[in-house]
């Protein structure tokens, strides 16, 4: 169980991986911060969750490319509910193209969503925690997609790979703050960013080939590893990367 008055920003938690850290963390006894763009519905099905296991809640709409945005949303959690003490950097987005047809605008919101919005949002809640002199930690959901070619996908590989590099060069700079920060790269998860996957049994059959479990990964899959390194009995651990891909990355060859 977290300590008395934790309190958890997590972001993109309006459906998938994001909705089921929320709720993981809500049951493990965290207050909630829900971060959502685009689907009021599925916000305020987290926050349900989020009350039935007993804790506070609080809904806000933010796309955290606008820095200034995502910089009032840690203040408004700060008053509404106190120190944010976690953050889990899960919102993100994908846009497909082949290289050669990529354009300026898709890299720009690609990246400013997966790589420059954690960024600063992070920087937001380490002021606010370095100037309490409070601890904290900082979880950033990747992709097996950080080191694994994903053509078509370039952007999203990029930004990826740069938060990854992010979480280890900011252990160093945040350590001595006492806030760990760790970097948790799912491969093949069943969510709604994944329904045309799922229903395409050709597709998928050959991608659960390539998984040497024999399955998709599951929310809680990744919301438990979450809940362990949120916790105090993960207090020595930052700078790590934890793949959750069932053993994905080290099977993975094309057909």
């Amino acid at each position: 169980m977290m300590p008395a008055g934790t309190v958890a920003l997590v972001t993109g938690a309006s459906s998938g991986i994001g909705q089921g850290i929320a709720e993981r963390l809500a049951q493990d006894g965290a207050d909630i911060v829900i971060d959502y763009v685009g689907s009021p519905e599925g916000a305020e099905q987290t926050r349900q969750k989020v009350v039935a296991a007993g804790r506070r809640a609080l809904v806000v709409a933010c796309d955290i490319s606008d820095v200034t945005a995502s910089a009032k949303m840690v203040d408004q959690a700060w008053q509404q509910l106190g120190p944010v003490n976690i953050l889990i950097n899960d919102a993100g987005m994908e846009k497909r193209a082949d290289f050669w047809d990529v354009t300026p605008e898709d890299y720009d919101k690609v990246l400013a969503v997966n790589l420059r919005g954690a960024f600063f949002l992070t920087q937001a809640v380490v002021r606010r925690l370095k100037a309490g002199s409070k601890t904290g930690r900082i979880l950033n959901i990747s992709s097996v997609h950080e080191d694994m070619a994903f053509p078509g996908f370039s952007t999203y590989c990029l930004s990826k790979g740069g938060m990854r590099m992010m979480t280890r060069d900011l252990a160093v700079e945040l350590g001595p703050l006492g806030i760990t920060i760790n970097n948790i790269a799912p491969g093949a998860i069943s969510t709604p960013i994944n329904t045309a996957l799922l229903s395409d049994k050709t597709e998928l059959n050959a991608l659960i080939k390539n998984i040497p479990l024999g399955r998709m990964g599951t929310v809680n899959d990744v919301a438990s590893l979450i809940s362990f390194l949120a916790s105090e009995e993960a207090s020595y651990i930052t700078g790590a990367t934890f793949v959750v891909d069932g053993g994905l990355m080290v099977n993975y060859h094309e057909q």
